[in-house]
């Protein structure tokens, strides 16, 4: 039975607190105090949720249905109307609920479940700092191609190419989503295809011809400076992992008995757990460095205190005082240089080597496989590196060879 204005006016308070529904999940709460406050009850994800929808009389039946009606027609969206309550709040109770912003900051709060904190950091910063200030009040539906292109050339117009086809791209990505929650109809970015300027192609600088490679890890020998530095450039050719992750690694992760290092799924850009076998070169250099760190959380942690890890600029310094320029090799340089060398110079299979780089790598049937797949080929693959690293460092010539991992 639903509610009518005479029934509110004459619900009276009790000792106990009362719920009198009207439909569609919407009741009226009366407190013993005498408080009457509206509410919806919904479920979203699973789980039984509540959404405030005002307090009467200031909010009378007919504005509570209303709002109830919003927020069911939300969920039939797929969208939790108390997260976009959430996201409406940030961006400032005076702007629309369906602002580009609110949008967006909803958009983001879905995604970054499946990010690491620095990229989901990064694309908020982007929006913020570059289109938030111009676009982030308007209505989303009414923003045009034309709108989204004078925005992002102001980030081209300060020489930064790349950042503006990223954050068009997060832009259209935010569209997409307004599509798919019934907030917009199309997507203006995608009219937008070839009309930045290109952006020039660049690649992190590494070290690949094996003469080189020797000379490099000589230097990393050589290194007089932190000793947990050290550790870490000598660890970094070995692993070739992504400088985040290997900085911010933890004793707890490893299993040096078994030589495995075992990543847990927040850690990595693709949101998977991964394994990385430990070369007993490798394990040598942690079993070296845990007297030192181990009581600890982190393999390298900060300088200026054990609560954190290094500085994500520690190797990138380290290698810049050993006099390698920024164009000649960078903290990532270290991936391209164990991919490049396993596939041309070592010639292992490409799968194993996509696998042990993290990337997203596809059976034959589409599917992504675990982080067990290849597991003996790859810890065969990284014994092979590290004896082949440790025969360039010696100075010695080492001759391309088929292996028998392939």
């Amino acid at each position: 039975m639903t509610l009518t204005d005479v029934a509110i006016r004459r619900a009276k308070a009790t000792d106990k607190t009362q719920r009198l529904f009207d439909g569609g999940g919407m009741y009226l709460e009366l407190s013993p105090a005498g408080g009457k406050w509206w509410r919806l009850k919904y479920r979203f994800g699973g789980k039984e949720k509540r959404l405030s929808l005002g307090t009467y009389p200031d909010t009378g039946l007919a504005d509570a249905r209303e709002k109830r009606d919003a927020a069911r027609k939300l969920l039939a969206g797929g969208v939790d109307p108390s997260e976009q309550r959430k996201a409406t709040k940030a961006a400032g109770n005076e702007r629309a609920a369906n602002s580009f912003e609110v949008i967006a900051r909803e958009w983001h709060a879905k995604q970054s479940a499946k990010w690491v904190d620095l990229h989901a950091s990064r694309i908020m910063l982007r929006l913020e700092n570059d289109i938030f200030p111009w676009l982030g009040s308007r209505p989303i539906a009414e923003i045009s191609a034309k709108d989204f292109l004078s925005t992002v050339n102001r980030i081209v117009d300060r020489g930064a190419t790349e950042s503006a086809h990223r954050v068009l791209q997060n832009c259209g990505q935010v569209m997409r989503y307004a599509i798919a929650t019934g907030r917009a109809e199309r997507n203006p970015v995608a009219d937008l295809k070839g009309a930045l300027p290109a952006v020039k192609q660049t690649h992190h600088a590494a070290i690949v011809e094996p003469g080189a490679i020797g000379a490099l890890l000589r230097s990393i020998d050589g290194y007089q400076g932190s000793f947990v530095t050290k550790c870490a450039l000598r660890l970094a050719p070995l692993l070739f992992v992504r400088p985040g992750e290997l900085r911010q690694a933890e004793w707890a992760e490893f299993d040096l008995d078994a030589g495995l290092w075992n990543l847990p799924a927040e850690k990595m850009k693709m949101r998977e757990p991964h394994i990385v076998p430990l070369a007993p070169q490798a394990v040598a250099v942690l079993v070296e460095l845990k007297k030192l760190t181990g009581k600890g959380r982190y393999v390298f942690p900060s300088g200026r205190g054990p609560q954190r890890p290094m500085s994500n600029n520690a190797v990138l310094s380290a290698l810049r005082r050993m006099g390698y320029a920024t164009e000649e090799m960078s903290g990532h340089g270290f991936r391209a240089m164990a991919r490049t060398v396993l596939d041309e110079v070592l010639h292992f299979r490409p799968d194993y080597i996509e696998h042990q780089l993290a990337h997203a790598v596809k059976d034959p049937n589409g599917r992504a496989y675990n982080r067990t797949a290849h597991l003996a080929e790859r810890c065969k693959m990284m014994v092979g590196w590290a004896d082949y690293l440790d025969g360039l460092q010696a100075g010695g010539t080492v001759l391309p060879f088929k292996n028998k991992a392939g």
